[in-house]
């Protein structure tokens, strides 16, 4: 019998799929097409098992699909641009394109040996001049079109390495690779305007009924719709041209319960007293230097400065309060002012408690009284509450009516108004990097800002730069950064900002519809393609990657580079989970044992000191010591020359070291610690590398694995005897195979029964496969490759059976189908071949099996025809021999049969 060989067998087959072109993407109108797209990568350099998950499951589909008769477009391509490459320049020396290039080199090599269905054809990297050409020239015609601007905003500076900070790089104040302070600085930025679009960005979520729950409820949450009240306090005591403060707020019934009034540091109000008070322009200056998000402000420790303003209250202009400069207020929600109702708002409250300012409270639980809080009183808006002090006097009723009434006693006074308001601000688009999209535009001193001309794109990065000085290489690079101006001739500057790399990311959907195009898009091919019929990536990417995306492609309809189909360009999108592996935690002793000093000048000894390390699986054996698995390090025996299989030697040695000093200063402690179900991580070392699995087992092992363990949608624990138990299955299909193609049994009796068995696993992996439940699907395969082995059926309908069950696992592990394929005689490829259908005649089952069970546990099954009279089920039952040898001689006191479920004996 010959031997299934993964090694020699996938690498022939991929050329195979390769020579016939199987998998190149073709617009045919004849055919409907289905366009699947896994969330594309960044090239780090190496590919990890979350990689091999996330692009399987996209495989699975994909193969589906073409053999049901799709014309699929299944295309990879690279996130390529970032800061990453730009810091291992500055780190390693050379060149962010060679390290980004390279490693897409080295990614590319990783995942082909996987045997994915793509269309390599269509690749492309985000920094390739051809690809941000277009993006390029997309951004012309959307600052045409009004959706680009520019503007002053308040930025995360990093004073170290000169660049703006995401939200993200900043971690405790401070700069993710510099560890600078972080300051608050006010720069001219580039932006898109996507709130112009939160209401339709909001609405259109409820049509995305192919879209995780989680994921709409956590866009709508960014967008952040809100109804308030926007109005105006009279000012007493500010400068000239600051007679009013506006106030937007979604509570506007507890304004009477308001003691201060407080203002963003970037307000202008803030930016008009700086000048003439040092104390509060130093106050203004702290401020600037912490976080510029909402969750880094909540964070952080409440401070205020008073500026000795007034304002007067709307309703009772006889009673001021003071205005304060707050750290805690964002310049770019609502206006950047408030009123505090410290009652009702626990960061009021701390703020009013550590200011002694009063904290009247304007409504309390609906059976209760005044009195005096300990802390804020913040019952749900929905909830009932009774209000002390409101506009309809002090009866019992929701926040939300009680909203609606104080915005209605407004209005009619003619002393504000209500608004709609959403928490989504403008994408703020510039990058004071080198490794990025330049954005397209030039700065003359007769014209001002101007659109490079198309014809000029795509404006390249030089290549010859330098990363030894802190900052942006392109604004000290003259010959790049000075030309001429493309509207008037004359010299000019070109903008040195690149564009966020959540741009590039946010369209390339669409450019793989025509990736070598001269134009952004295609008309005839995204007509074709667009939209993605299932696109899959990770929850990390929920709000901003899919937003924007979800933006762009509004923009690029505007812009006339999308059909109008196309302005939600995910139909179904899929969130798989994490592969987890065990993480390994030792120990390094850094200190030897020795005398000590305590705080009082006593001595003591010490019993040394250690460092955490961490190790990857290989270093790693898993053995029994004394009854108990433990984690020790396979470099620990191998020093002893100690064979894990030999547990006396073990035993031994762990009964003369385990329990012995600390050892000298550089040791590893043998014992490791175990983390369980932990996400891959590099610095953890908990990764498993998928060369060394395919190099092992094959990389159909790889890819069953992930498909089999868990719904696609959780996390699956990578494990050693995992792999090894899915290697060895696989091997038992091939050997069932093997023998089918040598059989020559007759038909006879037990053909109809494998019949039946091959329709049921077609209409049931074919549902798994469509249904996102991949687990179930191969749980399919499983139960029908014993129901293979068992068969008794002729070599006929065995053949049949096995050529459907090499379809059937094509999408999950087509290597080993293909080889089946060919050993049974199977016409051309089975990447090629139709998907099998079942006949629904098959699936009607004339019997049924029953599971017996004797005082409520099961002990027995019995099958019976469907049609059986519960009587004659019954005196089956009692004949059974394994109901016989468990009732031993008791009596039956009660036996029911629940018709085509269960029966249940009670004795």
């Amino acid at each position: 019998m010959s031997r299934y060989e993964p090694a020699v067998t996938e690498a022939k087959w991929q050329a195979a799929w390769e020579a016939a072109g199987v998998f190149t993407a073709r617009r045919d109108p004849a055919k409907p097409k289905y366009y699947v797209l896994e969330m594309f990568p960044y090239p780090s350099g190496r590919i990890h098992m979350g990689h091999v998950r996330n692009y399987t499951m996209g495989d699975v589909v994909a193969r589906q699909k073409a053999a049901a008769g799709y014309s699929v477009l299944h295309p990879m391509g690279w996130d390529a641009f970032g800061m990453p490459a730009e810091n291992a320049a500055m780190e390693r020396g050379g060149h962010p394109k060679t390290w980004t290039y390279g490693n897409i080199a080295d990614m590319r090599a990783q995942m082909k040996p996987l045997g994915l269905s793509i269309d390599w054809s269509r690749e492309f990297a985000t920094c390739d001049p051809e690809y941000y050409g277009q993006q390029q020239a997309m951004f012309i015609d959307m600052m045409a079109a009004g959706l680009v601007y520019r503007k002053a905003a308040v930025v995360n500076w990093d004073p170290v390495d000169h660049t703006v900070l995401a939200n993200e790089q900043v971690i405790d104040g401070r700069g993710w690779r510099s560890n600078a302070l972080v300051e608050r600085r006010e720069l001219t930025q580039w932006f898109f305007r996507i709130s112009d679009y939160s209401g339709e960005l909001l609405a259109a979520l409820d049509g995305l009924t192919h879209w995780p729950e989680k994921v709409r409820l956590m866009q709508a949450n960014w967008i952040g719709k809100s109804r308030g009240l926007q109005f105006a306090f009279e000012t007493v005591g500010a400068p000239a041209g600051f007679a009013a403060l506006e106030v937007y707020t979604t509570r506007p019934d507890t304004l009477l319960g308001a003691s201060f009034a407080a203002i963003s540091p970037d307000h202008p109000l803030a930016k008009a007293l700086e000048a003439g008070n040092p104390g509060l322009a130093a106050f203004v200056a702290e401020c600037r230097r912490g976080g510029t998000t909402e969750a880094a402000l909540e964070t952080a420790e409440k401070m205020g400065f008073d500026t000795g303003i007034r304002v007067k209250h709307p309703l009772d202009p006889a009673r001021e309060l003071p205005v304060y400069i707050a750290n805690f207020i964002l310049m770019d929600y609502g206006t950047g002012a408030i009123f505090g109702c410290p009652a009702h708002d626990q960061r009021d409250f701390d703020f009013a408690t550590k200011y002694a300012l009063p904290i009247p409270p304007v409504f309390c639980a609906e059976g209760g009284d005044e009195a005096a809080l300990t802390e804020a009183y913040t019952p749900l808006k929905s909830e009932r509450v009774r209000y002390l002090r409101g506009f309809a006097g002090a009866e019992v009723q929701t926040g939300e009516e009680a909203v609606a009434a104080a915005i209605a006693h407004f209005e009619t006074r003619g002393i504000g108004k209500g608004v709609t308001n959403y928490r989504l601000r403008d994408w703020g688009i510039s990058r004071q990097r080198y490794w990025g999209c330049p954005i397209p535009v030039v700065h003359c001193a007769t014209c001002g800002v101007v659109p490079e001309a198309k014809t000029n794109l795509p404006v390249k990065l030089p290549d010859d730069v330098t990363f030894d000085v802190p900052g942006n290489p392109l604004d000290r690079h003259p010959t790049w950064r000075n030309c001429a101006c493309p509207k008037c001739g004359a010299p000019a500057r070109r903008e040195t900002d690149t564009m966020d790399t959540f741009v590039d990311s946010s369209w390339y959907y669409a450019r793989f519809t025509a990736p070598h195009a001269t134009t952004p898009t295609v008309t005839e091919d995204a007509d074709y393609w667009m939209n993605v019929d299932q696109y899959i990536g990770g929850i990390e990417h929920a709000i901003l990657h899919l937003l924007y995306s979800r933006f762009f492609a509004r923009a690029m309809h505007a812009t006339g580079h999308l059909p109008a189909k196309a302005i939600e360009p995910f139909n179904a999108l899929f969130t798989q989970g994490m592969v987890t592996h065990e993480i390994y935690m030792g120990s390094v002793v850094t200190e030897g044992p020795s005398l000590k000093v305590d705080a009082d000048g006593n001595q003591f000894q010490s019993i040394g000191v250690t460092r955490v390390k961490f190790y990857l699986p290989e270093e790693v054996v898993r053995i029994d010591i004394s009854g108990k698995p433990e984690a020790v390090l396979l470099s620990a025996l191998t020093d002893k020359n100690i064979d894990p299989a030999n547990r006396q030697a073990v035993e031994d040695f762990w009964a003369t070291e385990r329990y012995a000093p600390l050892p000298t200063v550089g040791r590893e402690l043998p014992i490791l610690t175990v983390i369980p179900s932990a996400k891959m991580s590099k610095s953890k070392k908990n990764v498993v590398d998928p060369m060394n699995i395919i190099q092992a087992f094959g990389a159909d092992t790889a890819r069953w694995f992930v498909m089999s363990d868990s719904p696609p949608e959780r996390d699956v624990e990578w494990t050693s005897s995992g792999a090894e138990a899915t290697s060895k299955h696989l091997a038992r299909v091939w050997r069932i195979a093997d023998e089918i193609s040598r059989a020559d049994a007759p038909a006879n009796a037990e053909d109809a029964a494998l019949d039946r068995a091959t329709a049921r696993t077609i209409a049931d992996v074919t549902q798994g496969i469509e249904g996102f439940a991949f687990n179930k699907a191969v749980a399919a395969l499983y139960a029908f490759t014993n129901t293979m082995s068992k068969s008794t059926a002729g070599a006929g309908a065995k053949r049949a059976a096995m050529l459907a069950m090499a379809q059937l696992m094509s999408p999950m592990v087509p290597h080993l189908a293909e080889e089946i394929w060919a050993m049974l005689g199977g016409a051309g490829l089975v990447a090629q071949a139709a998907w099998p259908k079942a006949d629904p005649a098959l699936l009607v089952e004339d019997s049924v099996t029953l599971p017996i069970q004797i005082n409520g546990k099961r002990r027995a099954e019995i099958t019976v025809p469907k049609t059986m009279a519960a009587s004659e089920v019954e005196k089956l039952v009692l004949a059974d021999e394994d109901v016989i040898r468990f009732l031993a001689g008791q009596p039956v006191k009660k036996l029911i049969v629940v018709p085509g479920r269960i029966v249940n004996v009670v004795v």
